[in-house]
């Protein structure tokens, strides 16, 4: 599996930006697909993912601002980023995740200008 994030960018705190994901090659049917984020000097952390059945979870430091979509004829997913903070800046990886198989995109980068 083949993962292409983009979408990231500069932005001003309170903007929006929306992050995408294709996936490619040998997509199951069940899957979780996610994103993370890792800060300058900090872990990688979990942003939000969404199941194959379209089911969704969020991070506490990003619910009710993020929403994560997906496309499933495109194999395409989504993170909608809105309220937007300086604490939001970090590289942004998809993640793709099928029984033990797991996948991970190049990252892009996203920085909130205060």
């Amino acid at each position: 599996v083949q993962l292409q994030a983009s979408g990231g960018g500069l932005v001003q705190a309170g903007g929006s930006l929306r992050l995408s994901c294709a996936a490619s090659g040998s997509i199951f049917s069940g899957y979780v697909m996610g994103w993370y984020r890792q800060a300058p000097g900090k872990q990688r952390e979990l942003v939000a993912i969404i199941t194959s059945g379209g089911s969704t979870s969020y991070s506490d430091s990003v619910k009710g601002r993020f929403t994560v979509s997906r496309d499933s004829a495109t194999n395409l997913v989504y993170l909608q980023m809105n309220s937007l903070n300086p604490e939001d800046t970090a590289v942004y990886y998809c993640n793709y995740r099928s029984g033990p198989r797991i996948y991970w995109g190049q990252g892009t980068e996203v920085t909130v200008s205060s």
